[in-house]
Order: C-alpha cells, then sequence, then structure tokens
C-alpha cells in the first residue's frame, strides 16, 4: 500500500518540476521539442491536486483543503469559483471510479483512498422497546463518494438518516463525521458539523420565496448578534447582503435564480425537489442525505435530478448518501450501494456487485425469485 502511494502522489511532484517557468522578456525563445508533450501526463494534474489535499490535512489540524476550503468564502471567493475549481478534480476521476477495499470491510472510490472518509458508522443501532429497528450497522462513504442505501419498504433506510442527523439518538454505535465522534450532538450541532438532508415529503416554507427558503439554510452562518437584528446595525445589513448574494449564487449554478421571487408553493413538483437541494446545500454540508429524492418525479424530472446529484459532488466536491426506490436511478449514479433489510446490512458492493447478489434478489422478490 505505501509502494502504492508513492507511486500516485510522486508522479505529479515530477510533473510540476518539469514545467518550465513563464517566458520573461529577458528569456530566449524555447523550442517547442524541449517542451513536454501536452498529453504526455494527462492524469497528472488532477493526481497532484489531490497530493496537495493530503499534505494540507497533514500539516494543520483545522481543514484547509476538500469541503472546508471549498465553503470558505473569505478564502475561496464565490460559489462561481468554487464550482471551477471542483470541477477540475472531478473531471479527473470521472462520474465513477473504481471502487477499493478497506481493511474494515469497506469500499471506497479509488480518488478517495487516502482522505479520511466523510461518514463511518461503527456498530450502529437503535432499540424501540424490544424492536431492533437497526442492528450492527456498519458502513463507510468516501469524502466525495455518490453512495445508496436501499432496502425493502421498512427496512430502517430512513431510521439510519435519522440517526446520523441525531433526529434519534443510538442506543448504541459510533458514528464519525469526518473522523470526529458525533456522540452527544443534537440535530443542529450535527447541522453545524458537517450534515445536511432532504426528506421523503417535500418540507419548504411555501409561503415564502425561492431566496428567503435558501437564506433559512445559510442561518449556521450568521455573525450578527441579537441585538445588532433587533436594531437594524450596520453589522446585520453587511449580513444580510451576504446572505442575499450567496443564495442567488446558489440559485444560480441550479438555473434557478429566475424563479428567486416564486413563493415556493407555487412551484412545481420537480422545482420544489430541487429547491430543497438547493436549502440543504446552503448549510455548506461535507455530507448531504438525500430521502428518496426522485418519489413522484416523471422520467424527465428524474434524469434531471441525476444531472444535479453528479453536478453537486464534482462542483462541491462533497459526498452523497441516497435512500432511492428507483433502481435505473440508483445503479446509473452509485458508486457503492448497501442493502438494508430488517434493519440489518445484508449486502455491500457496486451496482454491478449488488444486481447478481442472490439475498438481494430474495429480499424485494421473495424467497421463490431464485427457482422462477
Amino acid at each position: 500500500m505505501a509502494d502504492d502511494r508513492e507511486t500516485r502522489f510522486g508522479e505529479p511532484d515530477d510533473f510540476r518540476e518539469e514545467v518550465p517557468e513563464p517566458l520573461t522578456t529577458e528569456d530566449a525563445p524555447v523550442a517547442d521539442a524541449d517542451l513536454p508533450a501536452a498529453d504526455s501526463t494527462p492524469d497528472a494534474p488532477a493526481m497532484g491536486e489531490e497530493a496537495l489535499q493530503v499534505e494540507a490535512r497533514a500539516e494543520a489540524e483545522a481543514p484547509t483543503h476538500g469541503v472546508a476550503a471549498l465553503f470558505n468564502r473569505s478564502r475561496r471567493g464565490t460559489y462561481r469559483a468554487q464550482s471551477k475549481s471542483g470541477g477540475a478534480r472531478a473531471k479527473g476521476s470521472g462520474s465513477r471510479t473504481k471502487m477499493v477495499a478497506l481493511p474494515s470491510d469497506g469500499i471506497v472510490p479509488e480518488r478517495d483512498l487516502y482522505a479520511t472518509p466523510v461518514l463511518e458508522c461503527r456498530h450502529l443501532g437503535i432499540d424501540f422497546g424490544g424492536l431492533h429497528a437497526v442492528e450492527d450497522f456498519n458502513l463507510i462513504v468516501g469524502k466525495t463518494e455518490i453512495a445508496g442505501l436501499i432496502g425493502p419498504n421498512g427496512a430502517g433506510k430512513t431510521t439510519v438518516f435519522n440517526l446520523l442527523t441525531k433526529v434519534y439518538q443510538p442506543t448504541r454505535g459510533t458514528i464519525l463525521l469526518d473522523g470526529v465522534d458525533t456522540h452527544g450532538m443534537t440535530p443542529s450541532k450535527v447541522a453545524q458539523a458537517g450534515i445536511a438532508r432532504t426528506f421523503q415529503n417535500i418540507r419548504l416554507f411555501s409561503n415564502l420565496t425561492v431566496e428567503e427558503n435558501v437564506e433559512i439554510g445559510l442561518h449556521n452562518q450568521v455573525r450578527c448578534g441579537m441585538w445588532s437584528s433587533i436594531f437594524r446595525l450596520p453589522k446585520y445589513w453587511v449580513s444580510e447582503h451576504e446572505f442575499h448574494k450567496q443564495a442567488l449564487e446558489l440559485l444560480d449554478i441550479f438555473s434557478m435564480a429566475d424563479m428567486a421571487e416564486i413563493t415556493a408553493g407555487n412551484l412545481p413538483y420537480g422545482a420544489q425537489r430541487r429547491l430543497e437541494i438547493i436549502r440543504a446545500l446552503a448549510t455548506h454540508p461535507k455530507l448531504l442525505l438525500l430521502d428518496e429524492p426522485a418519489a413522484g418525479m416523471n422520467p424527465v424530472e428524474t434524469e434531471d435530478l441525476m444531472t444535479n446529484i453528479r453536478k453537486i459532488r464534482d462542483e462541491f466536491q462533497i459526498a452523497i448518501v441516497l435512500i432511492e426506490h428507483d433502481m435505473d436511478l440508483v445503479m446509473n449514479i452509485c458508486e457503492g450501494i448497501a442493502v438494508l433489510n430488517y434493519g440489518k446490512i445484508i449486502a455491500k458492493g457496486t451496482p454491478e456487485e449488488i444486481q447478481g447478489n442472490e439475498q438481494v434478489i430474495e429480499a424485494y422478490l421473495g424467497s421463490g425469485a431464485k427457482g422462477a
């Protein structure tokens, strides 16, 4: 493993050393033959960026790369600038990459192999009286992975999301968010720590405008105090102006800026689903949980949803876990999938592995499906 790391991370450093310094008026012209070929190391810039992220993590306790740097506006500028920098890394990795096994019985995308998993659940469980709703739940999600959590109705999928967001406190087990134990956190603290979610049933403020719904998601970045807000002091207006700017930038990324003044309850169903996701992104998450995002959508809206999920991963460089019953969507967009049945994980793997798993087929279709 160590040798592989040296090989992967050594190549980008060599590439950077070979790139000539920019010419000045005093430099002599350089012949084309002396320059490295443009396509000689096509993946080096992307790999170099990954190496820089790992080095930065080792040098400082506070996150200065990845999601934290991406969403820190004072250091990285506007959302549009963040999107461009994130997109460059995503192009190097592709929409779905090779999944790599970890010693802890998990799999992550190859591009996330040397980064701390954004989510790690260890022996997670919750009891309601004598009912074990979730039992011995173990899951690892890579830094920029699109993961799926599937299973029959009543398997416990939404209960897992409620455990991750602390709507329910686990009876046992550990949840690590970017390596930090979330034990004892309240739902608001978990949101501030970096987990955002949507719900099966749309939960927008239907009487507020589209922009106001997004601004509500920005509440955890409020920098003015109570008295500044009550008396409308200058600090309050600066904060309001910043929220307005951020909300419009987020809406623009998802082609909804022209709907900013429309009442949320008057939007088409697909646009309401999109707005709920944008509001979750406004909290600046490291991990986005989507609970049946395609529920009630027609095929065109579902196709748009797939495009937007990939856009979120590629431009914001965050991880996404989705619960979904639309198997076409799951198999086409997820890199790793966990299957839950009666509160326990019965299978984990790539879409191809899950499609051929006999336990999964039996859980969905019954014990007679194997012989049919």
